[in-house]
């Protein structure tokens, strides 16, 4: 398969952008984030079809210094205030993991059916 290239649309699934200047405050306590990484999401809708996109989520580390991919990466820009060359394999490995683990991350149906609820009592 020498010679053979990878679809746009595959390589699009593995691409993480990462930003680390100018990123926009956290959506959960409105503080200050130290980077946003932009990746493909896919889900499957109410019709049972495959829906697929992309997602962003910013690194905060306020609220996300307990999840221990984030605790990694907040401790390297705690440590270095920029992300250096010699610590791009360092800063590239830890940025994957912890995009992997926000992968993970899915929705309470219970507690957003809850909220919903309150929603529709006029309670929030």
């Amino acid at each position: 398969m020498a010679g053979r290239g990878v679809s746009r649309e595959r390589k699009d699934a593995y691409t993480v952008l990462v930003k680390i200047a100018d990123t926009p405050p956290c959506p959960q306590c409105t503080g200050s984030t130290m980077l946003l990484a932009q990746f493909a999401h896919a889900w499957e809708n109410g019709r049972g079809e495959d829906v697929s996109g992309r997602r962003e989520t910013v690194l905060c580390p306020g609220c996300h210094h307990k999840e221990p991919t984030a605790a990694e990466l907040i401790a390297l820009f705690a440590a270095h205030a920029q992300v250096r060359p010699e610590s791009m394999d360092i800063f590239g490995g830890l940025v994957a993991a912890w995009v992997e683990s926000v992968r993970q991350h899915t929705v309470d149906e219970e507690a957003l059916a809850a909220e919903f609820e309150l929603w529709e009592q006029g309670e929030l």
